[in-house]
């Protein structure tokens, strides 16, 4: 059967939901309490939409959210539903991050997650449009819209602009970096103030291929948003239009029966694994993919992003390793043409489905190639880089898996001495204090989903190694995992993480270690013997927290290296 076919078969999910709560006479107190927040008669006897938004001020990712939100609630009623806007959390990554606080950001993910579902199967709702910016936002959204399989659409708040300061484009990882300038002495107090005062102009997600940017095109060629959502800027008259036609969207799914479960399919999730590497993603891709994969029913593996990433070239010369802002990819026609490119290589499968109701082919169609002259996104005959830059190590040091981000800026290989830290705090305090020097591998444990609990990100200690000058000059490998902002021979997600008594947990200073992402092994080269005795005397730490959310997190949570989630029984 044609996907055109398979379209026309499917049978209608008009009401299929929300007419337990509207219906009969025994659902009067139900009604009854419908009336008091908005319905009318005419209501009853339309699907409900609920619209759940990330929206707060805790951060600028989301800040504009709730003015998205009742642009999509509009697009809904206009398209013959009734819309119920509702709130779900964020935290902020970019306010904690080197602190306790960030513990609570993966954390996040899985509370979003659970929110809207509570919510979503609560109320009955026959649908969904949901609206994240931030970084935990999208992957949280998606969970959610998996497990509920109720048609769905993702709209992302839109990257920020950058600021500016000096002539120069800057963004939050400019203010990290500049502090590992000012600790050597290579930038004053004053020019610190000034970079902070101007780095963030506004609402918006993170400017570089970050995280946020990265999620929001790996959902986009998953295909749960419109075409054009993820590359558009978060204050813009394309970012209103995309809020208000994803209303209409999800009311067109139910009318047509497509339901996530119709494209969220594996072929699917390798599509978005080889746009995050044809941009230069995010290495928490690593971890939120295989975590939504697994909320719709479907199995992607590490090995997965290692078999991508052998036959996907590097293509976006965007930051944290390039030169340019998501901003001017949005300029230049964001990842459409990409996606037509890479469908017209055979690098994407473009008879995937979207929530359209087209095809990933049909709904680039009619994306025109990028202009002559621009140099965000390369050729496919002249890459940033053959392969892809999300390098699965595998080693004695990391048994099932860690993850590196190899640019090619950084060289292939590094060999060095540890220098151990049972903690961020400790390692940013020798960083900044000149005690990390050239040569040193800066060993960062107990940092772990299960050891943080949390698996904060190192974005603090990358960028006061960048700041200090050292990006090429000393390599850091963590338990824990990175920032879309962090750059340099950096590894993370190692597991087992050190909490579970992983080999990371037996290294000490001075020990050789070596990271070849040629050959893909990471190696602590320390006999065996000396191995067994060292692991015959570790006992594990005792949990840092006892009680509450982060206590909770580290009895259920699992390995990165399978997503890191915490509804797998």
């Amino acid at each position: 059967m044609s996907p055109a076919e398979q379209r026309k078969s499917r049978p209608s999910l008009w009401r299929a939901w929300s007419r337990a709560i509207t219906e009969s006479d025994e659902r009067a107190p139900s009604r009854a309490m419908l009336r008091a927040v908005g319905f009318r008669r005419a209501d009853f006897r339309k699907p409900i939409v609920g619209i759940a938004s990330a929206w707060s001020e805790v951060t600028p990712c989301n800040i504009h959210l709730d003015r998205l939100a009742r642009l999509a609630a509009g697009g809904t009623e206009a398209a013959g539903a009734k819309a119920m806007v509702f709130n779900t959390i964020t935290v902020s990554d970019g306010i904690p991050m080197g602190t306790e606080g960030m513990k609570y950001s993966l954390v996040s993910r899985e509370v979003i997650a659970d929110s809207i579902e509570t919510v979503a199967g609560a109320a009955h709702f026959d649908g969904l449009v949901a609206l994240g910016g931030c970084d935990k936002n999208m992957p949280g959204c998606l969970m959610a819209i998996a497990r509920l399989n109720r048609p769905a659409v993702f709209v992302y708040g839109g990257t920020i602009l950058p600021g500016r300061c000096d002539g120069e484009a800057v963004d939050i990882v400019s203010v990290f970096e500049a502090v590992g300038r000012r600790a050597s002495g290579r930038l004053s107090a004053r020019g610190l103030r000034e970079l902070e005062d101007c780095a963030i102009p506004g609402p918006g997600s993170c400017g570089g291929m970050y995280t946020a940017n990265t999620m929001a095109s790996a959902i986009e060629t998953l295909g749960m948003s419109l075409p054009g959502s993820s590359a558009q800027t978060a204050i813009s008259a394309a970012k209103r239009r995309d809020c208000r036609e994803a209303g209409r969207a999800v009311v067109a799914m139910m009318r047509r029966g497509i339901r996530p479960s119709d494209i969220l399919t594996r072929e699917a999730f390798l599509n978005a694994i080889t746009i995050v590497t044809a941009l230069g993603g995010s290495t928490n891709a690593v971890l939120h993919l295989p975590a939504m994969a697994y909320a719709a029913g479907v199995r992607v593996t590490l090995d997965d992003f290692a078999a991508v990433g052998h036959r996907t070239p590097v293509l976006a010369d965007l930051k944290p390793f390039g030169r340019h802002h998501m901003a001017d990819l949005v300029r230049i026609g964001g990842i459409r043409p990409l996606i037509r490119m890479l469908i017209d290589a055979g690098l994407i499968n473009g008879d995937c489905p979207t929530v359209t109701g087209r095809t990933l082919r049909e709904n680039v169609a009619d994306a025109r190639p990028y202009p002559r002259g621009q140099t965000v996104i390369r050729p496919l005959d002249r890459p940033i880089k053959p392969t892809g830059h999300l390098v699965i190590l595998r080693g004695n040091l990391a048994p099932d898996g860690a993850v590196a981000k190899i640019t090619g800026h950084e060289g292939t290989r590094f060999s060095g001495r540890a220098v151990v830290f049972e903690s961020e705090e400790a390692a940013l305090e020798a960083i900044l204090a000149g005690r990390v020097r050239a040569g040193h591998v800066v060993v960062i444990r107990y940092e772990g989903p299960r050891g943080g609990p949390g698996m904060r990100e190192m974005l603090a200690p990358t960028s006061a190694i960048a700041g200090r000058g050292l990006a090429r000059e000393v390599a850091l490998i963590t338990d824990g995992r990175f920032s879309g902002g962090s750059h340099g021979f950096v590894v993370g997600h190692v597991t087992p993480e050190a909490a579970c008594g992983g080999p990371i947990a037996l290294v000490r200073n001075g020990d050789p270690i070596t990271i070849d992402a040629e050959s893909a092994t990471i190696t602590l080269s320390v006999p065996e013997e000396e191995l067994a005795r060292r692991r015959a005397a570790w006992t594990p730490t005792p949990p840092r927290h006892t009680r509450g959310v982060l206590a909770k997190y580290a009895r259920l949570v699992g390995p990165a290296s399978e997503g890191a989630i915490t509804d797998r029984f």
